[in-house]
């Protein structure tokens, strides 16, 4: 999953970086307001994690700014721990949670994981497809109960396809949700994932469809015949 990161305290947006790219996410990181903009009309993103006090545009006014364009991703606030008015007018802007700073990574951690899954319309912290289940939270990806050796692309791909289920993914689709900025992914690289995950995942119950020129499928299980 992708994450834009808007945040002016480098040594503080490098630790949240790392923390989040070690947890399986693909981070793009901005430090001022203007380009948190740019970023976000340009781009399709998972979460937003999104400090007040920006140069050039304030966090208030990206955050106004991105629901005038109805963009619907979810929004983390982070703010100074005295900062209560500016966390009222930033959740009635429509941002989704706030933490104040200093924060503890593993709640920041847990917060992420629990906005990303409510955008997704999950409720539970495991996508579960027939015989294939994957926990989110683990990174890990089982099928009839034992454990997949899956590499973090194929993760990725997997945790893609599981969030949509009997709809079509394209292969840019996939690129925008696993790349950073800057990341040389081709569509041959993502054939090559899906070809590797295919052979570790498919059995009866799961399939990956492709639809040629256009992207792949995992299909919903038909009827289960009388």
């Amino acid at each position: 999953m992708r994450i834009l990161l808007a945040e002016d305290d480098q040594v503080l947006a490098d630790g949240l970086s790392r923390s989040l790219r070690n947890t399986g996410y693909a981070i793009d990181h901005v430090d001022n307001g203007d380009t948190a903009d740019t970023a976000l009309a340009a781009h399709e993103y998972d979460l937003l994690i999104l400090d007040l006090g920006l140069p050039k545009l304030s966090g208030l006014d990206v955050l106004k700014r991105l629901r005038n364009r109805h963009g619907a991703v979810p929004v983390l606030i982070l703010t100074a721990a005295d900062s209560i008015e500016q966390r009222v007018r930033g959740l009635d802007l429509g941002a989704d949670d706030f933490m104040a700073k200093p924060f503890d990574l593993a709640e920041l951690e847990a917060r992420v994981r629990a906005l990303v899954r409510r955008s997704k319309g999950s409720t539970t912290t495991q996508l579960r497809h027939g015989p294939l289940l994957y926990d989110q939270v683990g990174r890990t990806a089982f099928l009839d109960d034992k454990q997949l050796d899956l590499s973090a692309r194929e993760l990725g791909v997997l945790e893609v396809l599981l969030q949509r289920v009997g709809r079509l993914v394209s292969k840019e689709q996939i690129v925008n949700h696993l790349c950073e900025w800057g990341e040389e992914v081709s569509h041959n690289a993502i054939e090559v994932y899906m070809h590797r995950l295919r052979k570790k995942v498919e059995c009866e119950g799961v399939r990956i469809a492709t639809v040629r020129g256009l992207g792949y499928c995992l299909e919903r299980p038909g009827p289960t015949a009388k």
